[in-house]
């Protein structure tokens, strides 16, 4: 039977490690990042691929730099066209989260001018309180200092 408990044990671990939510995150992140790789290549691969031929007339590669030794190739022209395909890349995921970026931020805009949401100032918490004699920070509704035992605003001892 220990077996038993140990074999559930391990088993509820697990089940506990993948329904963490960071785990759950994560595997929603890779998957949302492969679909937009494939957007992502698409874009490169079927327009701006296509238009940089036909402006440049030709294909879009570097061809004729590769040395042969002794049956060994070295392309430059391959590595030279992935170079390029990366800034290519990179200017179009650069270009779409700039517009993402850009379509946030018309939204906070328009749901702060219907009052949807609560302005930066509204939400800063007040400036704490500070004791106007030895100037340390004390607690809102107190009456004396503990520091310096001072009498502070609204301070009543019917004793003195």
């Amino acid at each position: 039977m220990a077996s038993d408990d140990k074999k559930k044990g391990i088993i509820a671990e697990f089940a506990e490690f993948i329904n963490r939510g960071n785990v759950m995150d994560m595997a929603v992140g890779v998957i949302i990042g492969g679909a937009f790789t494939a957007v992502v290549n698409a874009l490169v691969s079927n327009v701006i691929q296509p238009l940089i031929s036909f402006i440049t007339g030709g294909a879009p590669g570097v061809p004729g730099l590769s040395i042969d030794l002794n049956g060994s190739v070295i392309d430059f022209s391959a590595f030279i066209s992935a170079v390029i395909n990366f800034l290519i890349t990179a200017a179009a995921v650069f270009a779409i989260v700039k517009g993402l970026n850009q379509v946030n931020r018309l939204k906070e805009l328009a749901a702060e001018k219907a009052g949807l949401a609560k302005k930066a100032e509204e939400e800063a918490a007040p400036a704490p309180r500070v004791c106007p004699f030895c100037k340390q920070q004390i607690a809102d509704d107190a009456t004396r200092c503990p520091h310096c035992t001072s009498k502070l605003e609204g301070y009543k001892n019917s004793a003195e």
